[in-house]
């Protein structure tokens, strides 16, 4: 089952300026930080926007859902008619995998089996 929106990827160039940018522009809160990602807080919601720089990632911006379990939810899904696109991987916080539904829209889905993230 998808639980909630866990957050919205953003690919950019400058992490730097983004960061001031997304903090000053748009009111958002940093909240945690790494070398490749800087986590900033909606303040009415408890997603998160992410600006990352890891070229890896496929799509300049995608939607994250939160998943109990990956490997499980990628398993269900397929056998419902999704397709997995990227089969599930290791991130900091847990795993992550990409399906796609029937109808064409991609779905990327995480668990947090290792912990969240630390507040900066």
């Amino acid at each position: 089952m998808l639980k909630k929106i866990d957050c919205v990827m953003i690919r950019v160039d400058d992490m730097e300026a983004a960061t001031r940018y997304y903090t000053e522009v748009f009111g958002l809160k940093q909240v945690w930080s790494d070398e490749t990602s800087t986590g900033l807080a909606l303040p009415e919601a408890d997603a998160e926007i992410v600006l990352h720089c890891m070229t890896d990632i496929p799509s300049r911006v995608e939607v994250y859902y939160l998943v109990d379990d990956v490997i499980t939810a990628t398993h269900t899904f397929a056998a419902q008619g999704c397709q997995i696109l990227v089969e599930p991987f290791d991130i900091v916080i847990g795993k992550c995998a990409v399906i796609q539904d029937p109808f064409g829209t991609r779905l990327c889905i995480l668990d947090m089996s290792k912990g969240p993230r630390q507040p900066a």
